[in-house]
């Protein structure tokens, strides 16, 4: 892996993240305490309330979707760099190395988390609370935050991709800027430390340019 590798590549990985994001169904419905997420401001007061009910029901899967969009163009990374260990670097030198990446890695995921975490949660209201207002009633929110088997709960899983789809499009617009550059100085801190212990993977490679050739 090369310090100056694009990051073409990564940003279309984090842009087809949203292709996860139909396995995020179930977790929407989870328990796990969460704060409140504030409901649509164009909603009626009784509307905005179970609005209101519904996003806070879904912040445990408007996180998994963070997660998985800071966690999808990394996946690569990883898996070219377990094969580069394996392959390339002394077995001697090996946990050192891990040790190192692993740090790198984790460093990555504290500083782009939150970040897109946060943006997701602020980003709900306007997307997916826009949405139940326009598609659900009243009477139909009052069912959906009881998450029975009924045909509302069923109108509602035919729609969630299309509830997904416009929190990704916003959250991936809102982040790309801020985490091209944490992307792009993992991957600069990952080549920098394989080119410190494994030897080049084409020794007979041209020179650079500018580079007289030997006689």
């Amino acid at each position: 892996m090369s310090p100056n590798r694009s990051m073409s590549t990564l940003l279309s990985r984090l842009m087809l993240a949203a292709g996860l994001l139909a396995s995020v169904g179930a977790a929407l419905a989870a328990d796990a305490p969460a704060a409140p997420i504030a409901a649509s401001a164009v909603a009626s007061p009784a509307k905005k309330a179970l609005i209101q009910k519904v996003l806070t029901l879904q912040q445990p899967g408007i996180e998994a979707i963070a997660r998985a969009l800071v966690e999808q163009p990394v996946a690569p990374m990883v898996q070219q760099v377990s094969m580069i260990i394996q392959t390339r670097v002394p077995p001697e030198k090996r946990e050192a190395l891990q040790k190192d990446l692993q740090g790198d890695l984790k460093k990555y995921m504290d500083a782009a988390l939150p970040l897109v975490r946060d943006k997701a949660v602020a980003a709900a209201p306007s997307t997916i609370g826009s949405q139940l207002d326009q598609k659900f009633s009243e009477e139909e929110l009052r069912q959906l935050v009881t998450w029975l088997e009924s045909p509302v709960a069923r109108k509602y899983q035919f729609t969630l991709p299309e509830f997904q789809k416009a929190l990704t499009d916003k959250l991936v617009a809102d982040t790309r800027t801020a985490i091209e550059p944490k992307l792009r100085d993992l991957d600069s801190v990952i080549g920098k430390r394989l080119a410190a212990v494994a030897p080049p993977a084409n020794p007979a490679a041209p020179a650079p340019a500018g580079t007289p050739a030997k006689p």
